[in-house]
C-alpha cells in the first residue's frame, strides 16, 4: 500500500542526501518522481544536499494546491509514481493536508523530508501536520553532533556566532555560515537550553581563569 512517509531530524542529519538518494535508486528502476521543495538553501527550485550534488525541484508557492498540480500533470500526459518533498516544514497544513490526498486518490508513494522543530524548539506548523497524519514517521539515522560531542537534538538560530531565540520563525540560513552572518546551528539539549554556541563555548575557553585573591 502506498505511503505518507516522513523522515525528519535536525538540520544537519543529511535529509536532502537521503531524498536524492531515493530518487537516484527508483530512478534506477525505471520510476519517476515528481519532486516539491520550497526555499533550499541552493535557491529557487533546487533541491541540494551538502554534499554538492544538486537536482531540479518544483518550486512549492504559498497558496499551490500540490494535489492540483499533479493531477493537471498527469492529465496533460505526464508520468510520476511517486512523490518527493524536501523542507517539508515549510509548507502549510493544508498542503499536508494535500500530500495525504495523493497517496489516498493517486496511489503514490509521497516521502516528506524536514526537520520537526524551530530555532526556539516549536514545531513547524507543515511537521505538526506530517505527525499528524503520517502513516509512517522515521528518524534520520545520520546522527548530527553538537560542538561538545553528544547527540544533537535541537537546531538554533546565531548570529554573530551567539544564539537568538527571538525573530521570525522562517529565515533561511545554513549552518555553514560565517559566524558574522545569521546561520544555524546543531546543539544537544544542554547547550540549546544554556544557549551555548561552539562560538560562545570557544569564547569562554580562551578567556583567562579566575584566580582567588589571597592576602598576604
Amino acid at each position: 500500500m502506498p505511503e505518507l512517509v516522513f523522515f525528519s531530524g535536525t538540520m544537519d542529519c543529511g535529509k536532502s542526501t537521503l531524498a536524492l538518494q531515493i530518487t537516484h535508486n527508483r530512478s534506477a528502476r525505471g520510476l519517476q518522481g515528481v519532486i516539491f521543495t520550497r526555499q533550499d538553501r541552493a535557491g529557487e527550485g533546487k533541491l541540494s544536499s551538502r554534499l554538492g550534488l544538486v537536482t531540479e525541484a518544483v518550486e512549492v508557492a504559498d497558496a499551490m494546491d500540490l494535489y492540483g498540480y499533479l493531477v493537471g500533470e498527469l492529465s496533460k500526459g505526464g508520468r510520476a509514481d511517486y512523490v518527493i518533498v524536501d523542507e517539508a516544514q515549510f509548507l502549510a497544513p493544508e498542503q499536508i493536508d494535500q500530500l495525504a490526498r495523493i497517496v489516498d486518490d493517486l496511489d503514490m508513494d509521497v516521502f516528506a523530508f524536514g526537520i520537526t522543530t524551530d530555532f526556539r524548539t516549536k514545531l513547524f506548523p507543515g511537521s505538526q501536520r506530517l505527525i499528524e497524519l503520517a502513516d509512517r514517521i522515521e528518524q534520520l539515522q545520520v546522527e548530527a553532533l553538537c560542538w561538545c560531542g553528544a547527540r544533537a537534538t535541537h537546531n538554533a538560530r546565531t548570529v554573530g556566532g551567539e544564539m537568538v531565540v527571538e525573530g521570525e520563525q522562517v529565515v533561511v540560513g545554513d549552518v555553514n555560515r560565517p559566524a558574522e552572518e545569521i546561520g544555524y546551528e546543531v546543539l544537544c539539549r544542554r547547550h540549546h537550553r544554556r544557549r551555548m554556541t561552539s562560538a560562545t563555548a570557544h569564547a569562554s575557553a580562551l578567556s583567562p581563569d579566575v584566580l582567588p585573591v589571597t592576602s598576604g
